[in-house]
């Protein structure tokens, strides 16, 4: 029984002089799902002490004694286990722990309790377009409008998304955050004609993280507004002096006076019943008897 253990020492201590040793002790990195219906977990698989190592997810749900082992170690890359929808379950409890082991030993991860409904992390927003409009009183403005994210089912309210946008010119540092709450579209105001915009969505649950940031995409600011605007007044301008000129023209072309345009002659008197015709006539005939 001694020389077993003191072989058993020796061969430790050889190991350990060749720098091997047990694995490091794993930790979970995070657990994610994507529409409240499968989710994925990832861990960090710590020193691997200078050994082949292998590593194993295990399982139970809270309430259950019985253990599970991971059910599907490749749809979700290297370190990981991808729970289907046959193997998830929401409104449970479930309690997770990561095993390595080589020959020189075996570690395990502390334990992570997790809640799919609470570890929702959706995809981004979708099909995201942008529009340049311009409102009543010539102010030009950013129409913003996306989709939500294809897998996640917000029509018959099973999820309830809330969105944010982020935009900055080409040449800022910095990103503008807008959070517009429910809605699939947003305008955008006070942008600088003639600079280039970068524009982002992303999305979250009622219960869960942010989505990471979509597809960038990008639109220019055009200077066109503010140039029609100028042409428009311009216009006017030339068009009134054009009509000044003309009215002038013709006031002068009939010998009317711009004083008489604008204080016409007050007509004379008439007195009721009197009839200037007559008078003209008996003056008439007293100049002719006066002639003759």
């Amino acid at each position: 029984m001694s020389s077993a253990l003191a072989y058993m020492l020796l061969v430790l201590s050889i190991s350990l002089l060749n720098g091997q040793s047990p694995p490091g002790k794993p930790e979970i990195h995070k657990c994610r799902s994507p529409d409240k219906e499968t989710f994925t977990c990832w861990w960090n698989p710590g020193s691997d002490g200078g050994l082949p190592t292998n590593y194993s997810l295990t399982y139970s749900k809270e309430g259950e004694k019985n253990t599970y082992e991971c059910p599907d170690y490749k749809t979700s890359g290297p370190n990981s286990c991808f729970f289907s929808k046959q193997y998830t379950s929401i409104w449970k409890i479930y309690i997770i722990t990561v095993n390595a082991t080589n020959e020189m030993g075996s570690s395990t991860s502390d334990p992570l309790y997790v809640d799919v409904t609470y570890i929702v992390e959706p995809e981004p927003p979708r099909n995201l377009t942008l529009e340049v409009k311009q409102v009543k009183d010539k102010k030009t403005y950013l129409w913003v409008k996306w989709l939500p994210p294809t897998i996640t089912d917000v029509k018959t309210g099973w999820f309830t998304m809330e969105y944010e946008i982020r935009l900055k010119s080409e040449e800022a540092d910095e990103w503008e955050i807008h959070f517009t709450g429910h809605q699939t579209q947003f305008k955008v105001f006070d942008l600088y004609p003639g600079q280039k915009y970068l524009v982002q969505t992303r999305c979250k649950p009622d219960h869960g993280y942010w989505s990471r940031w979509g597809q960038e995409k990008s639109i220019e600011i055009p200077n066109d507004f503010t140039l029609k605007d100028t042409t428009v007044w311009i216009i006017v301008a030339v068009l009134s002096a054009v009509i000044c000129l003309i009215m002038v023209w013709a006031v002068a072309l009939k010998g009317y006076s711009m004083m008489t345009c604008i204080f016409p002659p007050v007509p004379g008197p008439k007195i009721k019943g009197f009839d200037t015709h007559l008078l003209e006539v008996h003056n008439k005939e007293q100049l002719e008897n006066y002639v003759y």
